[in-house]
């Protein structure tokens, strides 16, 4: 069985192959991840967090358990507790032995300590193992299945050293086989990206941590190999978790609230982070809502917290609007146009040009902050970026090359529609002409022939057809309409469907000679739609009274 895993600063995210479905799925680890049977993909329910909470030996099997010997073959006892459980540890007073990430201290310094368990000192390295040997125990728990074979993504160009710890720490928790491939590689294959002929691609990852922009040059050799070669890359150390502190600081100053980031002990450290955790549910909530309520709750026990808040406001109306508006003031959206503009300066010194990228892949979930997505769509246009998978991409395309999938064919993931009106209601109707999943290139995939509409009962001398996209269904549960807007897509009875046009300025598919009157009701037109190897959608129209060839092959749009 093909196994991956998306091991974050963050977030780690594990995917296996589903061999039945030709396809990745990701791995719900009940007793750790994030949101265990949710499914809405903003909350990344089923990521594990990268957190640890170390534990000290209980018991002869425990003792025993860590032992080299055994740590390899059995998982006797509990080393840690990890994800979910350790933060829920930790959300008022943060005990001693709690390390919340240890990746970034992984590669660099694996001996720095990140925490202390009974006055002992514990490095980032036995952190790592802890939670990696606690992971594949509770994968083993649930699926009833030991994983020996395991790739595993890491950042582009990262260091050897870094790839040498997790491959040892693998191996000494009896993972037989360890391969790693390129966080950017990942995105491409878990984005359904062919690498069947070369590719540029801009990976654009904006996680918790840090803001990273690379530039990477993917062509099947390589990508069997699990790496790409870098053309250009820029980055910051600008994360979801320093937006969620300016964003809190904007509301504290809006009522009239004093907060102390840099309280590391007491009620005021407390405070800040129930204020923090607030902070993120009123992110995550405008990703949709247009507003939303910003409260303050201290806790009985602070009470000279709530002492202090007399005479301030105690509750805020948070807009998406506010939002941006505090990330503004912070030079977040600057920060985004630098990082782009070193990587187009860095494109120039070798004799490219933005247009020379053929795919923007967005990934991380700070990537969904308001006027993040509409940046990059304006800046590279809306057919390059795709940005419908910001946290399971990575994971999912790891399990694709695990399985040996590293070429796919392309696919669409909408669905396209061409507008109708009812003849008798003259109300919009929505006749689906390409579906999801079509694999493209494609020729005359729905071919029809049509009436045209004769508008207010005059001839019609130009033939007009709208062509909409349509997401909604599957497992994809938002989507962004034509100003950026991110909306809601929802599946089954509660489908909420969005309805995006693309042609609308410019929807004329040919100019009919003679006019068709009004009350014609015979065919006039035969028109068919595909798909080229470009991602455009192409029509041909022919004119079956006049016998000539209005359109044939013509891009009408592109197409996701």
């Amino acid at each position: 069985m093909a196994w991956a895993l998306d091991l974050g600063t963050t977030n780690t995210g594990v995917a296996r192959w589903d061999a039945e479905a030709d396809r990745a799925r990701m791995v719900e680890l009940p007793a750790i991840c994030r949101r265990p049977g949710r499914v809405e993909p903003l909350e990344a329910p089923r990521l594990v967090p990268s957190a640890t909470q170390m534990r000290a030996p209980e018991g002869f099997f425990d003792r025993l358990g860590r032992s080299p010997f055994f740590l390899k073959r059995v998982f006797w006892g509990r080393h840690a507790d990890i994800g979910r459980a350790a933060l829920e540890q930790n959300q008022g007073w943060r005990h001693p032995a709690f390390a919340p990430s240890f990746k970034q201290a992984l590669g660099h310094a694996p001996q720095r300590t990140l925490c202390r368990l009974e006055g002992q000192a514990v490095s980032a390295r036995e952190v790592a193992r802890a939670f990696l040997r606690e992971l594949l125990r509770d994968i083993d728990a649930v699926t009833a299945t030991r994983v020996r074979d395991l790739v595993v993504t890491v950042p582009v160009e990262s260091y050897d050293a870094y790839r040498a710890e997790v491959a040892q720490l693998l191996g000494a928790l009896g993972v037989e086989r360890v391969r790693f491939l390129d966080e950017p590689v990942a995105a491409a294959l878990g984005y359904g990206v062919g690498l069947d002929r070369a590719r540029r691609v801009l990976v654009v990852d904006f996680g918790g941590g840090t803001l990273d922009l690379a530039v990477v040059a993917l062509d099947p050799r390589g990508a069997g190999g699990g790496h790409c070669e870098v053309l250009a890359k820029e980055g910051r150390p600008v994360g979801g978790n320093v937006v969620d502190r300016w964003l809190l600081e904007a509301f504290a100053a809006r009522m009239d609230v004093r907060v102390d980031p840099k309280a590391t002990e007491g009620d005021e450290a407390l405070w800040y982070r129930l204020l923090l955790d607030e902070t993120r549910r009123v992110k995550e909530a405008v990703y949709f809502e247009p507003h939303t309520d910003f409260g303050l709750a201290p806790p009985a026990e602070l009470r000279g917290v709530a002492a202090r808040l007399d005479g301030g406001r105690c509750d805020l109306t948070v807009g998406r609007a506010d939002v941006v508006a505090a990330l503004e003031a912070r030079g977040l959206y600057a920060v985004l146009d630098d990082c782009a503009d070193g990587i187009a300066r860095q494109l120039e010194a070798a004799g490219l040009g933005e247009d020379a990228i053929d795919e923007v892949l967005m990934v991380g979930g700070s990537t969904l902050l308001p006027d993040v997505y509409p940046r990059f769509e304006q800046r590279y246009g809306r057919g390059r970026v795709r940005a419908w998978q910001p946290f399971e991409a990575v994971a999912f395309g790891a399990c694709a090359f695990a399985a040996d999938r590293v070429a796919p064919s392309d696919f669409l993931v909408h669905d396209y529609a061409i507008v109708t009106y009812h003849p008798e209601t003259h109300e919009k109707q929505f006749t689906t002409i390409v579906p999801r999943g079509t694999r493209f290139p494609v020729d005359d995939v729905w071919k029809r022939q049509l009436v045209p509409t004769c508008a207010l009962g005059e001839p019609e001398r130009v033939f007009k057809l709208v062509v909409c996209e349509m997401a909604g269904g599957g497992e994809r549960r938002f989507a962004w309409d034509a100003e950026g807007n991110l909306h809601r897509v929802g599946d089954g009875a509660r489908a909420e469907t969005v309805v995006v046009t693309l042609n609308e300025h410019n929807p004329t598919l040919g100019h009919l000679d003679p006019p068709h009157p009004p009350g014609e009701t015979a065919p006039r037109l035969e028109i068919g739609f595909g798909v080229d190897a470009n991602r455009w959608l192409v029509a041909t129209v022919f004119d079956l009274q006049t016998r000539k060839m209005l359109m044939e092959k013509a891009p009408v749009v592109q197409v996701l």
